[in-house]
């Protein structure tokens, strides 16, 4: 017999007990290492002008489904110790982007700008070929302008994605930086999400923390 707090256990329920968090702790690590292998992808080149960050997206940006200041964008601005400007706008496809780039992104001259974008497109059933046309002329727009661009794709369809090969096609020949598929993990899972489709404060909270180690890296001196 075991005692555990004054409590007498079989020494296999004492087992049990002691295990657990091991196994929860390997289990989580796993995850996060299968997703890190995943996201072995396209590193963004180092900005040469511009000051400040701005993300650039859709609803997953505006922070639909969780309350203020837990959106990822004001996440990571807590994390990174910096102000971060959030250009996202709900419901926004790559050709509504598109259309404001210069008022809501270019005209603030940013040295980092992330972009989110391609979900609501594909909800729109936009050809694939105007959606990453769209893209790629956001991404070149702010890579001409000398900013370091990070790309964050999001995953869809249900038997095959349409978008992953153009996602990293992309960002190889702009020399953006990419995070694939960031709700890998959150999106159908209900604790971390507000609703179908967007996350909720916690799973806002992972997404930052799958671009934190980027933008640090991109922020560091020389």
């Amino acid at each position: 017999m075991a005692t555990v707090t004054g409590y007498q256990l079989p020494a296999t329920g004492y087992m049990k007990l002691t295990l657990r968090p091991l196994l929860v702790l390997i289990c989580v690590g796993a995850l996060v290492g299968v997703w890190a292998l995943r996201s072995n992808a396209p590193r963004a080149a180092r900005p040469t002008s511009g000051q400040g960050i701005v993300v650039f997206g859709d609803s997953l940006v505006a922070g639909r489904g969780a309350s203020a200041g837990q959106d990822f964008v004001s996440v990571l601005s807590r994390r990174l110790g910096t102000t971060i400007v959030n250009a996202g706008q709900s419901g926004d496809t790559t050709g509504a982007a598109l259309a404001r780039l210069e008022r809501d992104v270019l005209a603030l001259n940013p040295r980092i700008v992330v972009v989110l974008l391609g979900g609501n497109d594909y909800l729109r059933r936009v050809p694939v070929t105007q959606t990453f046309s769209n893209l790629d002329s956001i991404v070149n727009q702010v890579r001409e302008r000398g900013a370091a661009v990070v790309l964050v794709g999001v995953a869809v369809g249900l038997m095959s994605d349409p978008y992953r090969e153009e996602y990293e096609a992309l960002a190889e020949r702009t020399s953006a930086g990419l995070v694939p598929d960031i709700l890998d993990g959150i999106i159908g899972h209900a604790s971390l999400m507000s609703d179908s489709i967007h996350p909720n404060a916690r799973g806002y909270a992972m997404m930052a923390a799958r671009l934190e180690p980027i933008l640090r890296d991109l922020t560091r001196p020389e």
